[in-house]
């Protein structure tokens, strides 16, 4: 799969921003999770010109937060290449994150259903910033399925998953991504908005988002959104496989009445 294009788009974010120029929010600390954000599903090393490059900042400045990140062991150094990746600190983080989503157990079994019947991959997202994250994937028994595992990232406006997302969300937080998407050059006002507009009315209609082809030209996929409680954050599950091997009218007619369900028994399981 080619890479997310959302990852590009933030490798351009403003130097300030209005969150920056609060007097309680430590730019030292926001740039050392900058570097470590960099390293994203499918990238393992990269030198410091690499992460100047994506977090537009000076070389030096980088290379004084990496020295920091690899003393405290988020980082490790190969002095052969002169390149850094993740540490097992970062590991430590992820794990502990990860085993409090007690979800991801409740609902792999409902989710292992749904991809067993549609011979494709399903699997539960969450918002990062403007992607949208993969936190637990099911695959099928079908040769072949779309190769994405957890930790990757996707777009929130042209992927099922985001759409999902978006369809759900609340009026104040789709303007604030289509703000900061538009800041970014991510992409056109108009895509930003059509991917909104989209989504809202499909969810409407279909009580489902969709992404035929919007995202990955030979990618089909439908997701539905939900939120347990307004305490906790929005959840996205999706259905999607290569088009020549599952088609829309499928996953529309046959998957989605199945995929709803998934996500009521989830609901159940969960207490609500």
């Amino acid at each position: 799969m080619s890479a997310d294009p959302s990852n590009a788009a933030l490798r351009k974010r403003p130097e300030k921003s209005p969150v920056s120029e609060d007097r309680h929010f430590v730019t030292a600390l926001a740039r050392g999770l900058e570097v470590l954000a960099c390293f994203r599903s499918g990238t393992r090393v990269l030198s410091n010109q690499e992460l100047a490059e994506r977090c537009r900042l000076p070389k030096s400045t980088v290379s004084r937060l990496t020295m920091t990140l690899v003393r405290l062991g988020y980082l490790t150094h190969d002095e052969e290449s002169g390149k850094y990746k993740l540490g097992m600190a970062t590991l430590s983080l992820g794990v502990g994150m990860l085993a409090k989503l007690d979800i991801r157990q409740v609902a792999r079994p409902f989710m292992q259903e749904v991809a067993d019947y549609s011979q494709a991959m399903v699997s539960l997202g969450v918002r990062d910033r403007l992607s949208m994250l993969y936190i637990e994937n099911c695959r099928s028994q079908a040769a072949l399925t779309l190769s994405l595992d957890v930790g990757a990232r996707i777009p929130i406006v042209t992927s099922s998953m985001g759409r999902g997302y978006l369809a759900i969300a609340t009026e104040a937080e789709r303007r604030e991504i289509a703000e900061r998407l538009g800041e970014l050059d991510a992409w056109s006002q108009k895509d930003i908005m059509d991917g909104i507009h989209k989504a809202v009315a499909e969810y409407q209609t279909l009580g489902i988002t969709t992404s035929f082809g919007d995202w990955q030209k030979d990618v089909n996929a439908i997701a539905v959104g939900f939120q347990l409680s307004r305490n906790q954050p929005i959840m996205v599950i999706t259905c999607g496989a290569p088009s020549f091997t599952v088609s829309k009218e499928f996953l529309l007619n046959d998957v989605r009445p199945r995929l709803l369900e998934a996500v009521e028994k989830i609901r159940m399981a969960m207490g609500h």
